[in-house]
């Protein structure tokens, strides 16, 4: 009888501490965006992708969603704050520092993105890993993506032609955006998003280019009376996100716990994110021609003015990375390879 009750004992010991290894291995992330959580991005992708990690890890993992940097810093500080275990994953622009992530930017060229924010994204996550490596490898990336067609939001009458750019002050969200903006006659404004609808609303600028689907939490379709979208098959501008981890807080993570991120991680994660861009733009533009504002197309004979300055710049783009030691001609060659890939 001694020696089973000792037996039993020894396991019941062995059990409660297997028990407690378990819950040691517990973990709470903290990931931080920029904008509302009514965002089509927070809702449509970051909301359900924490619930599906979360569900998948049988409640080991849990991760908090801080919207609107409540966690403090601004846009352009959160790759830092990534890096740096400020936060443990969250959500980027790499435009946000000019200069930092030049590859990136063949995505943000003029007319490179197709019209589906959902291929893009699986062609940026492919050119990512070829061209991206070293210079994100101070984080742990989870996906990248892109947004749908850009499109013009501006007080008063829309724009028609490109002689209509001349003189205003235009919200641009990246140094591509910027000197396309510049090229059509524009003075570009350099903001990060959540910025634009105050400086709408005082004038600070004109109007802006964002897409559809961010309309509705901004509220740009209460503050801009007229919107025009460039029309054709090929975006006029893009910005490139990336959703990523400290590498500290996923390099601790058991090995079973990593697979789960690994498992929703990468190209299907990336079109995800853009997929979610692209139904938001169907929101977003439902409610803006719901208020009465007016929505204009362009020509087909101004958009063709307009593709001769965006190949212009992207010419000058390649000559700048090649100064820079970059391919830029392979940079620009793999992306529209990649996007045309995916734009089935």
């Amino acid at each position: 009888m001694s020696v089973h009750f000792k037996s039993l004992t020894a396991a019941a010991l062995a059990l409660a501490l297997g028990a407690g290894a378990g819950l040691a291995q517990d973990v709470t992330l903290r990931f931080q965006h920029f904008i509302s959580p009514k965002g089509s991005v927070p809702a449509r992708f970051m909301e359900p992708w924490a619930e599906k990690v979360m569900e998948e890890s049988g409640g080991r993992i849990k991760i908090e969603l801080y919207p609107g940097m409540q966690l403090g810093g601004s846009p352009p500080s959160l790759y830092d704050q990534i890096r740096d275990g400020v936060i443990d994953g969250g959500w980027a622009i790499p435009s946000y520092t000019p200069g930092r992530f030049p590859e990136s930017e063949a995505f943000e060229l003029p007319f490179m993105s197709s019209m589906s924010g959902e291929a893009t994204s699986r062609a940026a996550w492919e050119y990512t890993q070829k061209y991206m490596g070293e210079r994100f490898s101070d984080v742990h990336l989870l996906a990248v993506h892109v947004h749908g067609p850009g499109v013009i939001h501006k007080r008063g009458a829309p724009i028609k032609m490109v002689e209509d750019f001349n003189g205003l002050k235009l919200r641009g969200p990246s140094r591509q955006a910027n000197a396309l903006l510049e090229a059509m006659g524009a003075t570009p404004v350099g903001m990060p998003v959540p910025a634009f609808p105050e400086a709408l609303s005082k004038g600070v600028v004109d109007g802006g280019v964002i897409p559809w689907e961010i309309v509705p939490p901004l509220k740009v379709h209460e503050l801009a009376d007229s919107h025009t979208e460039i029309g054709g098959d090929r975006a006029l501008y893009n910005t490139y996100f990336i959703w990523a981890m400290n590498k500290a807080s996923y390099e601790r993570l058991p090995d079973d716990l990593k697979a789960i991120i690994d498992a929703n991680s990468g190209i299907d994660a990336s079109a995800w994110a853009g997929r979610a861009m692209d139904e938001g733009d169907e929101v977003g533009l439902d409610i803006t021609r719901s208020a009465g504002n007016e929505v204009h197309t362009l020509s087909e004979e101004e958009l063709a003015r307009i593709k001769a300055m965006g190949a212009e710049l992207t010419a000058a783009w390649v000559e700048e990375m090649t100064a820079k030691g970059l391919d830029g001609a392979a940079m620009v060659a793999d992306a529209e390879a990649m996007v045309a890939k995916y734009d089935q």
